[in-house]
């Protein structure tokens, strides 16, 4: 409160405030001390009247002259302050009274001597009268001079006192103001002394903080104020030097400025250049990407084809070992080729995450069964750990989870010579609607050094990037999975001991889903008793586990011996075993001893389920009675081996999963396209397959198809004159829903779609793709994909194995030509045939169109001749059409040139057809 008072306030506050008070003080005290002087005096006076009362009312008192007493009282009234005055005979009774009634009552205590009672308005003296006092006026007193002869009593004002008190106040209150005004006059013009050279100092310093640095200061009086003017005055002019100094250091940068500005324009301008050619690079080599994938994946197809004609022809040993070469190569190149095109994707953040339910536990035993093979065949044991907390109903993406685990867990076989490799999962956290988990792949490998780790997620990078390294791939497996898990939210880690092995972990953070159903325990299997037998440790927890969440009772042996003697003294005990899961090896029980003892426990009634290695199956398969039900591959997954020990308990519904898909009839397909040539091929590899096939030639043929008749699956092509297939599509998804009418599945057929162009197709209402060209094997997927009824395959079915076409540079190639027919050289000639009967009609088509620069008619004509050179051995033709397609799509200049080109293939083709003949 004291700081918001002025320096003008504080003045006169400290000097009124000291001032007030002294004088208040020594005014009240010298006013206290007078008011006393003056009672002391007024009680000194009243006593001397009253004992000069006293002798001279002695005679009268003595003689009771009343006369005399009341002329000594009524003269006593002139004395100043004197009030009343009364004489009393010795037994008190009054003699005289002069003046009023007295005020005070009549003074108690020793009445020997004189006696007084005060109050505010006045004061009564009570004085025995004796005969001593008669001595005094000069009469003769006897012996007996304390004889009492009478009283006088006497009572004084206080006004007059009162009123010499007041005056005296009142003087000091006087003296006490005009002191105090005085000194106020003094206070104020001491504080405008103070307060005025500091309003000049205020007023300076606003000006300077206003910008006006040539403001100065006057002398203002007084040595302080003087030396703090001079201070400021001198501070002023130090800004005032340091403000033209800067101004002129603005002034020298803002040319500076002014000059970089200039270059810096120039320097944008040369980026913008720099940019929009390092977008067209980029896009260029997205473009080229996405070209040869499909030029790459084309000829996959082709070794696709190829292998499936070998597989239905009878073999010698040196084709067997030939195909199994073309099948790996194959199989290494495509694996080379996704993950190059996974890297550009993330790269270039196209990449998309689906979120789908799915179960984890599944997702890892299905990753770990079709690893098991390369496991195998180093003789390591592959196994998964869940641990029972772990949520198994999740929310994710499980093709590129599964796409990371299948990724570090082939590096851990690759790099891993002995030992094992265990896949876990385990919870870290969990809310009521997440879960953190953490996935691990540990092996018993090479293991990692330091440089090594610093080097891992870096892109076309190795472990082992000496020429002698038996490992191969391309050195984008770890980056492309780092990069997937992070877009999943997550982290990826090693942890590694050069000589130890390695573990590989993932912590990510999914959201839970719905329980699966199919995860309880199956209702035969609940509290039946189970022996296993498994000499790996890991293998046999996880086995362990598996079957307990199966519902099952289950104990470990470690000798098959051992465990027959168990089964057979529990036979005759209430907890019998009714099952029995086996591990086994070729160097722990040979297959001729396992039958034996497989017979000894079904004559024990204890059902076996064998797992061997996936390398040793077609050893085990004769020496089972059942090898179907019996026997299965480890690491064994949970829910097959849970429906394969159901089924041996209860044989009447059986559980396991069927071996193949019998078709309860044949399945009705409408097949579109405008190109006879692939018209003919997709009818005829449906049709030896056992469909009922209908075809047509345009969009509208197929609206009147659809409407007419009912058809389990339509295959549509895409760019088809008039109505093209989107459209089509369009408008038989509207006639089924005015009609009420189920939904068919229809399945584009496409020579050529980039990424963009896909999934417009799967908005438009098409159910998914298949890119041309296309074999007996896709086709029968997708039928039984969409329908559920099965195609009669021919022959049997083989692993995904390509093999490249014929190089781009040749013009014909017979060979190509009678694999894309599926080995039907009639076919492949017709396809010929009827493709180059129709390339001079289909040259004019491309030429109006160009000339009249007509694009899409182009694009369209273009892109049906490209169709009608998938399914005939014309590579360099294809690759012309090909080019020309997707340069006119993207609106690239060079389109013109791949035309050109593609005019001088129809003419080379046409040359060499006409030469052959």
């Amino acid at each position: 409160m004291i700081k918001d008072i002025s320096i003008k306030g504080r003045v006169l506050m400290l000097t009124l405030l000291p001032t007030s008070l002294l004088a208040l003080v020594l005014g009240g005290y010298f006013t206290w001390a007078q008011l006393s002087d003056l009672n002391a005096q007024l009680l000194q006076r009243g006593q001397m009247i009253t004992e000069q009362l006293a002798p001279l009312a002695a005679p009268a008192l003595r003689d009771s002259d009343a006369l005399l007493l009341q002329r000594i009282a009524t003269e006593a009234l002139e004395q100043p302050d004197v009030r009343a005055v009364s004489f009393l005979a010795g037994e008190r009774t009054r003699l005289a009274h002069a003046g009023p009634s007295m005020l005070n009552p009549v003074p108690t205590g020793n009445l020997q001597v004189l006696s007084w009672n005060s109050s505010q308005d006045a004061t009564r003296f009570l004085l025995p009268v004796i005969e001593q006092h008669l001595s005094l006026t000069g009469q003769p007193v006897g012996e007996a001079t304390e004889r009492l002869l009478g009283w006088v009593e006497l009572e004084l004002s206080h006004h007059s006192t009162l009123l010499v008190g007041y005056r005296s106040l009142l003087t000091s209150l006087l003296l006490i103001a005009t002191g105090l005004v005085v000194t106020g006059l003094l206070a104020m013009r001491m504080s405008r002394s103070i307060n005025s050279p500091l309003l000049q100092i205020k007023h300076g310093v606003a000006q300077l903080k206003d910008g006006r640095l040539e403001t100065r200061l006057p002398p203002l009086g007084s040595q302080e104020m003087d030396e703090l003017a001079a201070g400021i005055n001198r501070m002023a002019e130090s800004l005032q030097n340091a403000q033209e100094e800067l101004q002129h250091s603005v002034d020298q940068a803002t040319e500076d400025v002014r000059q970089n500005l200039e270059t810096i324009e120039i320097q944008n301008i040369e980026l913008d250049f720099a940019r929009k050619e390092a977008l067209e690079a980029s896009r260029i080599k997205s473009e080229f990407l996405a070209n040869m994938s499909h030029e790459i994946r084309t000829p996959l197809n082709g070794i696709l084809g190829f292998t499936n004609l070998l597989q239905k022809s009878e073999l010698t040993p040196r084709q067997q070992d030939y195909l199994s070469t073309i099948e790996k190569s194959a199989d290494s190149l495509l694996g080379i080729i996704n993950e190059v095109l996974d890297f550009s994707k993330i790269e270039a953040g196209k990449l998309v995450l689906e979120s789908i339910p799915f179960n984890l536990r599944d997702l890892l035993q299905d990753t770990l069964t079709i690893l098991a093979p390369a496991a195998h065949q180093k003789q390591l044991e592959l196994l998964s750990l869940v641990y029972r907390d772990t949520p198994r109903a999740l929310i994710g993406d499980p093709l590129r989870l599964r796409q990371v685990l299948t990724n570090l867990v082939s590096n851990a076989i690759k790099f891993t010579r002995e030992g094992s490799i265990v896949l876990r999962a385990m919870l870290e956290d969990e809310s009521a609607d997440r879960a953190q988990l953490r996935i691990s792949v540990q092996d018993t490998g090479i293991g990692l050094s330091e440089d090594d780790l610093r080097a891992l997620f870096q892109a076309f990078s190795q472990a082992d990037n000496s020429l002698s390294r038996q490992a191969g791939g391309t050195g984008l497996g770890l980056v492309i999975s780092k990069r997937l898990v992070e877009q999943m939210g997550g982290e990826i880690g090693v942890d590694s001991t050069p000589g130890e092995g390695s573990e590989f972990w993932i912590s990510l953070s999914m959201p839970k889903a719905r329980d699966d159903a199919e995860d309880l325990p199956r209702p035969p299997l609940l509290g039946r008793a189970v022996a296993i037998l498994e000499n790996h440790p890991l293998a046999s927890q996880a086995l362990q586990h598996q079957l307990e969440d199966c519902g099952l009772q289950v104990t470990a042996f470690e000798q098959l011996d051992t465990l027959i003697e168990a089964v057979a003294k529990a036979r005759t005990s209430q907890r019998p075993y009714d099952l029995a899961v086996l591990g086994v090896t070729l160097e722990q029980l040979p297959p001729e001893r396992l039958g034996k003892h497989l017979w000894a426990l079904d004559h024990l009634d204890c059902k076996s389920v064998v797992l061997c290695p996936t390398t040793e199956q077609a050893l085990y398969h004769e020496a089972l009675p059942d090898a179907h039900s019996q026997l299965q591959a480890k690491p064994a997954c949970t829910r097959k081996l849970q429906r394969a020990l159901a089924g041996l308990i209860s044989p009447r519904l059986p559980l396991s999963e069927p071996t193949s898909v019998a078709p309860s009839r044949a399945p009705a397909i409408l097949c579109v396209d405008d190109n006879p040539a692939n018209l003919l091929l997709v009818q005829t590899l449906l049709a030896e397959m056992g469909a009922v096939v209908t075809v047509a030639d345009s969009g509208y043929g197929a609206l009147a198809y659809a409407q007419q008749q009912t058809f389990d699956l339509i295959f549509m092509d895409v760019q088809m004159p008039g109505m093209d297939g989107r459209q089509t599509t369009e408008a038989i998804r509207q006639w089924e829903n005015e009609q009420a009418r189920p939904t068919v599945p229809i399945v584009a057929l496409t020579a050529h779609a980039l990424a963009n162009e896909k999934r417009a197709l799967l908005q438009s209402g098409l159910d998914d793709y298949l890119t041309k060209p296309i074999n007996e094997r896709q086709l029968a997927q997708v039928v039984l994909k969409w329908t559920g009824l099965a195609l009669r395959k021919q022959g049997p079915e083989a692993q995904p194995s390509e093999q490249p076409d014929a190089p781009a540079s040749r013009v014909l190639d017979a060979e190509e030509g009678l694999r894309l027919a599926a080995g039907k050289a009639d076919l492949a000639s017709d396809m010929l045939n009827m493709l180059i009967a129709g390339l001079p009609g289909d040259r004019q088509a491309i030429r109006q169109a160009r000339d009249a620069g007509e694009r899409n008619a182009l694009i369209e004509r273009v892109h049906r001749l490209h169709g009608a050179t998938r399914y005939c051995g014309v590579p360099q033709l294809r690759a012309a059409c090909q080019r020309s397609e997707t340069l006119l799509k993207q609106d690239d200049p060079a389109a013109e040139q791949a035309l050109d080109e593609l005019d001088s293939a129809i003419t080379r083709l046409a040359e060499v057809a006409v030469s052959s003949d």
